[in-house]
This record gives C-alpha cells, sequence and structure tokens, in this order.
C-alpha cells in the first residue's frame, strides 16, 4: 500500500477533473490527479464524444482555459496535419465539418493538447497523475473526507492519498458512495421540484441511456466485422416509441418526437468548410455521416487521408435496457452497450439500406486506432451522459431555465454565479422508457450553491454530479458546462485554503463571495451572458 499527501485531490481525469486541477495548480496548489481510463478527458477523448457546445462558443460563454483547450486544438491542426491552404487560413477550423460542433476533431488530439496544458506543473513536481486508477475506498471523519484509496484497473497496487480537498470528478459520481455523502439518481418527482417535465412519483432508477462509441471510415474492400454474439436480440430489438426496429435509419426527431428517416451517405461529394455548424437552426443529425464527422478528408491534402472519418453517437447506439448505477449487474450492462454497438456495426456493414438499393456498407471500417479503444475497437469508455448528484444547497431546477417557462425574462439570475453555461434541455431515452426529452433553453449562470453538498465540507463535485436535477442535468452535461463546472471547483479549494474558510462561507458572505467572485473573472471565468436570447 502506497500512501500520498498533497493539498488537492482529484478523482477523475475527465473534462471537469483536468480543468480542476489546474485551476489549483495555478495558484501554486500540489494535486493529485487519478483516472480510470488510458487517456485523460473523459467525454472528449476516452468516451470520444466532439463537442457539444452552444452557439456563441466562438465569440463567447465559455471560460478563457477552455477556449485554450480548443485554441489548443486548432494549432495543433495547423503545426502537425497536411491541412490544405483554405482549411489552414481559417481561425474557425472545423477539421471534421461535422454539423454538430463547430469543432469536430480527432480525440488523440486533444489527449496531446491536455496534456500539454498539464505537462509544466508535471515537470515541476506540482501535479502527480495516477493512471490507470480508479477508486475504491474512502476514509471519513464526521463531515469531512480524510482519504481516498485507488486501485490500479490492473489490479494489485493500491493508493491511499490523503488530502485538504476531495474533488469528485468521475463519471458517475464514484466518491458520494464511498463517502457517504448524500446524493440522488434518476428522476425526482414533480412533487418535490415542481418541474414541467418530471414525473409524479420519483424514480430513482430511470436514468439516460449510455453509449459506447466508435470511429468509421469507408475505403476499398470488405470490412465486415466477426457478428456478434447478440446481434439477433439487437437486429429485432424494437422501442415502442422507436417507430421501428432500433437498428434502422428511423428513429423519434428528438425535438419533436415524430419518427424521421435519417439519411447515410459515406464520404460526401460535399465542402466541409462550407458547413455551418448552428444547433439553432438544426440538431445536425439527418445525415449521419456528417453528423459527428471527425475528419473531412476535403480538409487535407490529396492522399493524407483514404476517407472521411465518421464518430458513430448515433440514437441507435443508446443503451436503455437498464442504468448502470448503483445496480448490482453494472458490468453485465455496460458489456451489453458495447455489444449493442458492434451489432449496429455489424447491421450497417451487412444489412443497411443503400442508396442504390443493395444493402450492406462493407467498406466501413472500425477504426479502433482513432479512439485508443481494446481489442473490440470501440471507444475506451462509455459516453455517460447522467451521474449520481449531490444533494446540494442549491438544486437547479427547468422552471431555472426552461425557454417555455422564463421566455423574453431569460434564465433566473442567481447572485452567486461562477460561470455560464447553454445547451437545450436534452434527455436521450431512458431506463423507465421513457422518449426523448427536449426541451428549449435560455443561457444561463451557474451558481456556486449547485457546487455545495447538503453536509460534507472538504468535499467538492467536479463534473456532472453538481446539483441539478434529471432534468437540468440534460443542459448542464456537455463539454464546456463540465469544464467550467470542474475549473470553479479546483479554484474554489485554493480560495478555502487560502483564507481558512469552507465552501458554504464563501456563498453565504457577501464580502467573501464578492472576492471569490472576482477571483474567478481574474481567471478567465465569464459570470454573464451579454443581452441574447435561448433556443
Amino acid at each position: 500500500m502506497t500512501e500520498i499527501q498533497t493539498d488537492v485531490l482529484v478523482v477523475g481525469g475527465g473534462l471537469g477533473g483536468v480543468a480542476a486541477a489546474l485551476g489549483a495548480l495555478r495558484a501554486g496548489r500540489a494535486v493529485v490527479l487519478t483516472e480510470e481510463y488510458d487517456w485523460l478527458g473523459g467525454q472528449l477523448t476516452s468516451q470520444a464524444v466532439p463537442p457539444d457546445e452552444h452557439s456563441w462558443v466562438e465569440q463567447f460563454g465559455i471560460t478563457a482555459s477552455y477556449r485554450a483547450l480548443r485554441d489548443g486544438i486548432r494549432d495543433y491542426y495547423r503545426a502537425h496535419y497536411p491541412l490544405i491552404p483554405r482549411a489552414r487560413s481559417r481561425p474557425d477550423l472545423n477539421p471534421g465539418g461535422g454539423h454538430v460542433s463547430k469543432l469536430c476533431h480527432e480525440p488523440r488530439v486533444a489527449v496531446a493538447v491536455i496534456e500539454a496544458m498539464l505537462a509544466p506543473y508535471r515537470g515541476s513536481g506540482k501535479l502527480r497523475v495516477l493512471q490507470p486508477y480508479r477508486p475504491i475506498a474512502a476514509g471519513t471523519d464526521g463531515d469531512r473526507v480524510d482519504s481516498v484509496t485507488v486501485a490500479h484497473r490492473g489490479g494489485g497496487n493500491e493508493t491511499t492519498i490523503s488530502a485538504r480537498y476531495v474533488l469528485d470528478a468521475t463519471e458517475t459520481g464514484e466518491l458520494l458512495p464511498l463517502t457517504g455523502t448524500e446524493y440522488v439518481t434518476g428522476f425526482e418527482s414533480r412533487h418535490d421540484t415542481g418541474e414541467p417535465s418530471a414525473p409524479e412519483a420519483a424514480q430513482p432508477d430511470n436514468m439516460q441511456a449510455v453509449s459506447v462509441c466508435f470511429a468509421i471510415d469507408h475505403v476499398d474492400g470488405d470490412h465486415t466485422i466477426d457478428r456478434p454474439a447478440s446481434y439477433d436480440f439487437w437486429r429485432d430489438y424494437k422501442p415502442d416509441f422507436w417507430g421501428d426496429r432500433m437498428l434502422s435509419f428511423r428513429s423519434p426527431n428528438p425535438r419533436t418526437l415524430e419518427i424521421s428517416e435519417r439519411s447515410f451517405t459515406p464520404n460526401p461529394d460535399d465542402d466541409p468548410l462550407a458547413v455551418l455548424a448552428d444547433q439553432r437552426l438544426t440538431g445536425g443529425d439527418q445525415n449521419l455521416w456528417t453528423f459527428r464527422r471527425i475528419a473531412a478528408r476535403r480538409n487535407f491534402v490529396d492522399g493524407a487521408y483514404d476517407s472521411d472519418i465518421c464518430l458513430v453517437n448515433w440514437p441507435m447506439i443508446d443503451y436503455f435496457e437498464s442504468p448502470v448505477i448503483d445496480v448490482p449487474d453494472a458490468a453485465r450492462h455496460l458489456a451489453a452497450a458495447r455489444e449493442l454497438s458492434r451489432s449496429v456495426l455489424y447491421w450497417l456493414q451487412t444489412e443497411a439500406p443503400r442508396p442504390d438499393g443493395g444493402t450492406g456498407f462493407r467498406g466501413l471500417r472500425l477504426r479502433g486506432d482513432v479512439t485508443g479503444g481494446g481489442p473490440d475497437g470501440l471507444a475506451q469508455a462509455p459516453y455517460i451522459r447522467e451521474s449520481r448528484r449531490i444533494r446540494a444547497e442549491y438544486t437547479v431546477v427547468e422552471q431555472d431555465l426552461s425557454l417555455a417557462v422564463r421566455g423574453d425574462r431569460g434564465a433566473v439570475p442567481y447572485p452567486d454565479s461562477v460561470g455560464v453555461g447553454m445547451y437545450r434541455i436534452d434527455l436521450h431515452p431512458s431506463t423507465g422508457g421513457d422518449n426523448y426529452v427536449d426541451v428549449g433553453c435560455c443561457p444561463y449562470q451557474i451558481p456556486l450553491g449547485a457546487l455545495i453538498p447538503a453536509r460534507m465540507e472538504n468535499l467538492l463535485p467536479a463534473g456532472k454530479n453538481i446539483g441539478t436535477t434529471h432534468i437540468t442535468n440534460g443542459s448542464y452535461r456537455l463539454h464546456p458546462v463540465e469544464w467550467n463546472v470542474g475549473e470553479v471547483a479546483g479554484v474554489l479549494a485554493d480560495f478555502c485554503l487560502t483564507r481558512g474558510v469552507a465552501p458554504r462561507a464563501v456563498r453565504a458572505d457577501p464580502g467573501l463571495l464578492a472576492d471569490f467572485q472576482h477571483r474567478l473573472t481574474r481567471d478567465g471565468v465569464e459570470l454573464r451572458w451579454p443581452d441574447i436570447s435561448g433556443y
């Protein structure tokens, strides 16, 4: 058993965890960062999800350090990739020309940029990163966390880390049960939250689908994978609300719930530099190939790429047979989610209808090298949309930010704002059999009260585990908001250590709150929006 002592322990190296570590490191704190998977970056890298961002991301509405991440990704392409001159000269370079985001890119590039952002602190000895390690136990004393024990993913080595502040940046809020921190899961009841979209009774086991993403290209030859063992089950799987078998190009439109037909045309004859990625106008998912395309061959010199690279995070890979949080057979369901994704690929290669009237795209090639995955060629980690969530001093509810409720008034303003965010309230089908919930959203502030547990004193959430509801998590779960939350948690830990106060005192004392907000503003965290409308 190895033992380590540090100022700030960040458990979970996703976007929130990386931002939390940077926030504390910039202030000179010693930080230990642990991560279960081979890549830091979470949903952006090991989960292989291109950035889901609001429409104004190129102008405002993100933290300075998140902008540095985005700029770094573009600069990495300019420095290392054979871009055509037109692409290289674009300040708003979108390497994949995908419709979901203004910056669709290969996950490995984000890994490189994140590592570069952390490198000076590794070199100075201020940062120690433990990979691949996952939390297995915690030591507490009343309302404080004394230590967390992590174990190597391969078994054997265990390390106990003692820290003055412990930040939970895991994808599923793993530290909450380990530390006895009060939390909720699934749907809250309308009686508890007053939310228009909430059910009458709480449904703690009703959670959003998880997805295992994968990358594909389309080249000459037959690249059909072996038939998955559970293919027959998934081939015939037909949810009541789906409108067809799940393995088809027909599924509900998330915004209207009408059954719509998507198209799929590998390597279309398009100009990726002409793509307008703006979710105010459309969800961008009508053409599944270009929806989350992460490498557009025509952005690169002739011969550099034989094909576009398409990231598959589509409706048909959503696994909602069971939650994977607080269930005894989570590993079985995560394995089944991976089987679903391989079944989708096999269907695409063998049975999917082609525009020419034939079936199957046998030239589709699984690109596990792009996602850094294991033997199955899929993303390293499942895409987790919904975490355990702390019982917080303040819980963000639908009527705080719903465009239908707030209208021209905009989102509820918070005097304790520690950041901003914006995304439609976007809930995928859930394990209780619910269809999409997709609600227009106002640009909102992030309240400090949502980061403060009701009881624990030195444990802070640093990701999707803050005080939102099942409903509002649908807007808070995306890349820039997770980063903002994590960054604030890291800065808050340092602020509290410097001032000798508890996080809840910062929120409660107007002078401390003003000082903390000034610190955030100095660090490039935006606390309010200009006068704009939601969508």
